[in-house]
């Protein structure tokens, strides 16, 4: 953590204070202090200032020990290697290192609106163990690691993974809430959602008050930091605010059951209210949060095979008889577009991005062309004549303007 100069301000202070307190003590006085204090001082082979700089294998298996769950740190080295795995897992199955692509996200389980609400809802989980790229995931595990080291001694191993699933949870409701069409994945709303639960702590009594203020201003400058990182885009700032605010009110929650460690019973009845609540929010939400986009998506599919029927119509033969083509022109083809107009219309009562609105509007032009254009083909056959032609023209090329607007939109 960057500290700004902090300790080195603090280590200047203390090394000049006791250069000027050292001509107010005799020797003598020093030596009964020394006694004195000896018995809490560390010993000699536990002084960590005494012992020799680690070795290369030291240093080695010190690294690989934030792997390996143990006591007050168990859940959270868990945590760790499930991440690790799920991304090892996906770049063996041929995602990209660096950016997978939607398709590779979508399939893991990331958080995407017309997915989870189409009842694909287990995507609120999974996408907290689901990282988009390796600089995702590292950035994600070294706040993980910092927030659980200090952290899951305080809390114990069920309120550290209860408070880790639920707030990861509701930081996926708040993305699917906030996100139309935005492909979601990441441990960080979860890990935003422990970095409130801490931060409600430090306002309390049970965190030491020696470390309390210093805690507190570095926790709420990485929060702060990473909420205006969040703001530039390409992050999903309204992830981190659901865990973090979720997280901030589980802290409180927790405070009765932390100060009164001996009651299993209050303990663990916390952790199952907030799972209820947790379970309740994630059934409601899920109702109330519109899926227009998952009704457009399948909807909208019925859009192509319309046209592609509509479009036939010039592939008739033409020294097919006039009624079978007027037939046909009039059947599988202006009526087919008069349906493709209306399927468009009815987008209009969706809400949908600005993007798809206005791919929807450039749809409803192109329509009414295309009706416009076979009614005067129509004619044409009908009154056997040329004396269309010119406005076919005309009508094709405004088509052939709308296509090119259509697919600079996609």
């Amino acid at each position: 953590m960057i500290d700004w100069g902090r300790n080195k301000k603090n280590v200047t202070q203390f090394v000049s204070v006791i250069g000027d307190l050292k001509s107010d003590f005799s020797i003598e006085e020093l030596d009964e202090a020394f006694l004195e204090l000896k018995p809490e001082l560390a010993l000699p082979e536990e002084d960590v200032l005494q012992q020799s700089p680690p070795t290369g294998k030291e240093q080695l298996t010190g690294f690989f020990s934030i792997f390996k769950p143990k006591e007050g740190y168990f859940i959270t080295s868990i945590l760790l290697n499930l991440n690790l795995l799920i991304f090892i897992a996906m770049l063996v199955s041929g995602a990209n290192i660096m950016l997978p692509d939607s398709d590779t996200l979508l399939k893991w389980g990331a958080n995407f609106r017309p997915s989870t609400l189409d009842g694909e809802w287990w995507r609120i989980i999974t996408n907290c163990f689901l990282h988009i790229g390796i600089i995702h995931l590292l950035m994600n595990m070294y706040a993980l690691i910092y927030i659980g080291m200090l952290l899951e001694p305080i809390l114990g191993k069920s309120r550290f993974l209860s408070a880790y699933l639920i707030t990861g949870i509701i930081a996926s409701l708040t993305s699917l809430w906030w996100h139309h069409l935005t492909i979601s994945a990441g441990a960080s709303g979860a890990i935003f959602g422990m970095f409130g639960v801490f931060l409600a702590l430090l306002t309390t009594t049970i965190v030491d008050k020696s470390i309390r203020k210093s805690l507190l201003n570095n926790i709420a400058v990485f929060v702060g930091l990473n909420l205006l990182l969040g703001v530039k885009g390409g992050i999903d700032n309204a992830a981190h605010i659901g865990g973090l605010l979720s997280g901030f009110l589980i802290g409180y929650i927790f405070v009765p059951s932390i100060k009164r460690p001996e009651s299993k019973k209050l303990k663990y009845g916390t952790i199952g209210f907030l799972s209820i609540a947790a379970i309740v929010s994630t059934i409601v939400m899920i109702k109330k949060i519109p899926n227009d986009i998952g009704i457009y998506t399948s909807k909208i599919e019925e859009f192509g095979p319309l046209e592609d029927k509509a479009l036939k119509v010039y592939s008739l033969p033409k020294n097919a008889p006039t009624k079978t083509l007027l037939n046909e022109i009039d059947k599988n083809g202006i009526q087919i577009w008069s349906k493709c107009l209306k399927l468009i219309s009815s987008f209009q009562q969706l809400d949908l991005p600005d993007q798809i609105k206005k791919r929807n509007e450039l749809l409803i032009d192109y329509s009414k062309l295309r009706i416009k254009s076979y009614e005067l083909l129509y004619k044409s056959i009908e009154e056997d004549t040329n004396a269309y032609d010119a406005g076919m023209e005309k009508y094709n090329y405004q088509i052939r303007l709308k296509i090119e607007e259509i697919n600079a939109l996609q």
